[in-house]
């Protein structure tokens, strides 16, 4: 990867779902470059394919195949440079099909192996259809886990959602309210507070992070007249961390955590379930919400939505969220070029 001094490597960005909305995202990011700036970036994708979406939706895109990653800065202005990786066949706008999927991997693993090689500054990562990959013998629950096999992570990797105004990290994800309950401990807590200073640091330049945790039930508890989780799991979290020379200070009742003069108190906000997380960040800005991967020995951001089969092909999709992935992955990997592991 470039150092302080030098351009940062391009931006891979992998196909996705093809008959999803990633290669329109891409498209209207790429065409607004000068009104809404964004890094030079290439496509792992299928050269037909895109030339064909281009046609249907009567944009005047010019698609360039390259070889090298290196192709792309010299290109970047005058086309989108596309790194060809072939689909058996045309896709169907809207409709996913699992003979797709080993291009789709196919698409991350090389994003991967090009940043580990210093040829890409990051993976941006198009949204996906879980089912498709699934339905062709995927064994991993999602971009992140898989991501983590390939990158060589050593520990559990951590999701971290953000805004220009606002950073939370849910330490339990995709579960059911009962079961992130269930699932919430003490050292659940710690490692996303810790992997988050870190990251914060070295991917943000956040030289002292300052996070906020937020508690669980209502009112922190009350005491624990409105339950236990504060007293037996949370607190302890939280007098962990500070004995661990952290800033960190908490649990803070969600319903006073998010407003605007509670949000510039920390760097980020260590949330105990998925919606707790979310329901500030997409109210707060709902257009620009990125999903950034943490742990990961690279970097990787992707928008925060999923693949919009409904509106695929429509020429409708709002790239706000995908141009600010792209944003963030250069600032992290300049930030990672200055302040290293």
């Amino acid at each position: 990867m470039a150092d302080g001094g030098m351009v940062p490597a391009p931006l891979a960005v992998t196909m996705g779902e093809p008959a999803g909305i990633g290669a329109e995202i891409a498209f209207k990011a790429w065409m607004g470059r000068h009104e809404a700036p964004v890094p030079p970036f290439f496509l792992i994708d299928d050269p037909d394919r895109l030339a064909a979406l281009a046609r249907h939706l009567q944009w005047s895109i010019p698609i360039r195949p390259i070889d090298r990653a290196a192709e792309t800065g010299p290109l970047f202005e005058e086309a989108i440079p596309v790194l060809p990786e072939p689909l058996p066949g045309p896709p169907v706008i809207g409709t996913p099909d699992p003979a797709n999927a080993p291009a789709v991997i196919a698409s991350i693993e090389r994003a991967v192996a090009l940043v580990q090689a210093g040829d890409a500054g990051g993976v941006v990562t198009n949204p996906i259809q879980k089912s498709s990959l699934y339905d062709a013998g995927f064994r991993f629950p999602g971009h992140t886990e898989f991501l983590a096999d390939l990158s060589g992570a050593e520990d559990a990797p951590i999701m971290l959602l953000s805004t220009p105004e606002l950073r939370v990290v849910p330490v339990t994800v995709h579960l059911s309210l009962g079961d992130a309950v269930r699932a919430l401990t003490t050292d659940a807590i710690c490692h996303a507070a810790v992997v988050t200073a870190r990251a914060l640091r070295r991917d943000f330049g956040v030289g002292n992070p300052r996070l906020s945790v937020a508690a669980l039930n209502p009112h922190a508890g009350e005491g624990g007249a409105l339950g236990q989780e504060e007293i037996e799991i949370i607190i302890p979290a939280v007098e962990r961390l500070k004995g661990l020379g952290m800033a960190v200070d908490g649990p803070h009742p969600a319903d006073t955590l998010f407003h605007e003069r509670a949000r510039v108190t920390y760097d980020a906000a260590i949330c105990m379930y998925h919606d707790q997380a979310l329901i500030p960040l997409k109210t707060i800005d709902f257009d620009r919400g990125v999903n950034v991967t943490l742990g990961l020995p690279i970097v990787r951001t992707s928008p925060d939505h999923g693949t919009a089969l409904a509106i695929a092909g429509k020429g409708i999709a709002n790239q706000a969220s995908f141009a600010e992935a792209l944003r963030l992955a250069d600032r992290m990997s300049r930030s990672r070029a200055i302040h290293p592991a």
